[in-house]
């Protein structure tokens, strides 16, 4: 079930739920297989951000040498997206779910 319910997200590199129905239709067990799942994933999220900002010290330190303005843009793009990958993520972490007398998320 897993696998059913967490794909891949390749902009943030970690695995997301995608629900194919409501939180309060899955049974106690699915939801407590789920929960248990997501906080597996949730502890790797401080990890991901923390290799989102080293690529943005990277470009940053590219961004100060570059003197060339159509590509000192192009570097600030990849570093508010970066910025924007970090922010997506925060907002993962601060998801936590539980589980309900039926179930909700």
């Amino acid at each position: 079930m897993k696998n059913e319910i967490f794909s891949y997200d390749s902009r943030l590199g970690i695995h997301l739920p995608r629900f194919s129905k409501d939180w309060p239709s899955y049974s106690s067990e699915e939801q407590e297989i789920i929960l248990l799942e997501w906080e597996r994933v949730r502890g790797m999220i401080p990890d991901r951000i923390q290799e989102i900002e080293v690529e943005i010290d990277r470009l940053q330190g590219e961004l100060s040498q570059e003197e060339n303005f159509e590509r000192s843009c192009m570097i600030n793009g990849e570093i508010s997206e970066r910025a924007s990958e970090i922010n997506d993520l925060w907002i993962w972490y601060r998801t936590t779910p539980a589980k309900t007398q039926r179930g909700m998320m």
